[in-house]
């Protein structure tokens, strides 16, 4: 579903991607881990298509994002650190807005169903500015699932969410996964990694350093891996 070959990110003469290459199967949950600056957000911003990389192809569901992103962008679902939401509008407005974008015909049962999910819909009609952090990033959530995409693009989700809306996004990802979306989730939390995901892959000084299958690493086993990986990747 998602195929990357030889991606080379520069900002001036900083490289951030060093020629980064691999493969998620459709239906496939991959976590990707690194130390700040590894290249991780840069990276997911290429695959939805928000920046254009210095060299190298990517394709997802067999469409080249680079040259052709509108056909990409309907299969994408992407939270990032941004939410890309509008703070004077509502929750239902943005999901609205969004609905339409995405080309959805008569979308409010869906809208009510997904705020329902994040645990929104007592909010349902109140401003975006009168969120907590927690809520913006509930809302963010429900934004990127709205059109069902086949994939899923996540850049560290879990921030800013209490312990039990950490516990909701968990559970919901799990359904998600469950339903044969790929999914390309960022965190800093390893034993995610162990938990949630069918790999791991582990980038570092902008080049991937490990690639495990999930079901093989402990959370011991994964933290002594990338403890490895990251020195690795920076020497």
């Amino acid at each position: 579903m998602i195929q990357v070959r030889g991606l080379v990110k520069r900002f001036g003469y900083t490289v951030v991607l060093r020629g980064v290459s691999f493969d998620v199967p459709a239906g496939q949950t991959v976590v990707l881990l690194g130390p700040n600056g590894a290249g991780k957000t840069t990276l997911l911003r290429i695959l939805a298509t928000l920046l254009k990389p210095s060299a190298g192809q990517v394709f997802v569901g067999g469409h080249d994002s680079i040259h052709h992103p509108e056909e990409v962008r309907h299969l994408l679902g992407y939270v990032s650190h941004q939410p890309l939401l509008y703070p004077d509008l509502s929750a239902r407005e943005n999901l609205r807005f969004y609905a339409r974008l995405y080309g959805m015909e008569n979308p409010d049962e869906r809208i009510d169903e997904m705020l329902a999910v994040v645990g929104l819909s007592r909010r349902t009609d109140d401003l975006v500015r009168t969120f907590s952090r927690g809520m913006v990033q509930r809302l963010t959530i429900a934004r990127a699932l709205l059109h069902n995409p086949p994939v899923l693009l996540l850049d560290e989700p879990d921030t800013g969410l209490d312990p039990q809306a950490a516990a909701m996004l968990a559970h919901l990802l799990r359904e998600v996964a469950g339903a044969g979306r790929t999914i390309l989730l960022t965190t800093h939390n390893l034993a995610r990694g162990v938990d949630f995901a069918d790999r791991v892959v582990v980038l570092a000084g902008g080049r991937i350093v490990a690639d495990e299958p999930a079901h093989t690493l402990t959370s011991s086993t994964l933290a002594e891996l990338y403890a490895d990986a990251v020195t690795q990747g920076g020497a």
